[in-house]
């Protein structure tokens, strides 16, 4: 299994937790990812949002772009699977600034296409937003340009969304960046079966995710392209019980009095039983299905629960931790480094 970790680029990954001691900031980034790839993790995923989503649109955000091209001048090893959202960037332009930012990391830079969103969002910055099947085809086109640029010494492209007329993208990216991406409609998984080379997946049990990569594979396969790779987003929890590990869940999901505001998008949970109300505010509280997976309890448990994961035929597992820098190093000398010599010593 390979270990990434979740830039920390809007301040915490918890909606019921105003301060995670992790500030949205440069400094603070820049020592953590160095300080990953000394600890055994391998790739740390920049998210790309203008707006604020998990603590609110007027806290700070970083920017994911100018933030991977600082992170590539001080690091060394880390793979930087920067997210990169087609509506954002003109994809020829985009192509040559992604093949500078690889130069400047040595061959560490992949991309993680988004089709976005956030309806919102894309108003506020005067930038065009596609109903759900449009984005999926524009995506296409995007993906269609940028390896065009990246493969042809001039390339020209006629499309519904982009043009280019003999356009040149010099030095070339080398190697071309993995393009990982997620989706769970038909448009999606039909877009990256064909086109990408990594699928990422939002968190859940492992008999979800066995059926999930056992569907990309045989899209792929019928399409007669080698094997993808495939990964997934969760959040850890690492403790000497379980029941502190327990308590932790019940800390970070616990809304208060008063629900955070953002939480009136899930109004419905209201009218819902009491069951789904909690599965509801868990869902919301830690993001991307972060808590599905279940890498919460002590060390063994969790080092047994990842054999599952890659007995499914998982790769990459994308952690979010809170306060990150203190965890990720609980994680890594309690998970990943023991595994480590587990590994080494049936060798």
């Amino acid at each position: 299994m390979r270990y990434g970790f979740w830039a920390p680029v809007f301040g915490g990954w918890l909606r019921n937790v105003a301060d995670e001691r992790m500030e949205a900031s440069w400094d603070y980034t820049r020592r953590l990812c160095q300080r990953a790839e000394r600890i055994g993790y391998e790739l740390t995923l920049v998210a790309e949002l203008n707006l604020n989503d998990v603590k609110g649109i007027d806290a700070p955000a970083l920017d994911a772009w100018s933030t991977a091209a600082a992170l590539a001048a001080v690091t060394e090893r880390l793979e930087l699977m920067v997210a990169v959202r087609p509506s954002f960037h003109h994809p020829a332009l985009f192509a040559k600034a992604a093949a500078n930012i690889q130069a400047v990391a040595r061959g560490r830079l992949s991309l993680n296409v988004v089709s976005s969103w956030w309806a919102e969002e894309a108003r506020q910055y005067g930038l065009q937003f596609d109903e759900h099947d449009h984005r999926y085809a524009r995506t296409s086109e995007w993906l269609r340009v940028v390896d065009g640029l990246w493969s042809e010494e001039r390339f020209t492209f006629n499309g519904r969304y982009y043009r280019t007329e003999g356009a040149i993208c010099s030095p070339k990216p080398s190697p071309k960046p993995i393009i990982y991406a997620g989706g769970e409609s038909e448009a999606a998984k039909a877009l990256i079966a064909a086109q990408c080379d990594a699928y990422v997946m939002h968190g859940d049990e492992p008999a979800v995710i066995a059926d999930k990569i056992a569907g990309m594979k045989a899209r792929r396969e019928a399409l007669g392209l080698q094997p993808m790779q495939y990964g997934m987003a969760a959040y850890a929890i690492v403790r000497d019980s379980q029941r502190e590990a327990d308590a932790e869940v019940s800390r970070i999901t616990d809304m208060g009095d008063k629900p955070p505001p953002g939480f009136g998008n899930f109004d419905q949970w209201l009218q819902g039983t009491q069951l789904e109300r909690e599965l509801k505010i868990r869902e919301y509280s830690v993001s991307n299905r972060g808590l599905r997976p279940g890498l919460i309890g002590t060390a063994d448990a969790i080092r047994a629960r990842v054999a599952e994961f890659e007995a499914a035929g998982l790769d990459l597992l994308l952690l979010q931790m809170s306060p990150q820098a203190e965890e990720m190093e609980r994680f890594s000398g309690e998970v990943i480094r023991p595994a480590e010599l587990l590994g080494a010593a049936a060798e």
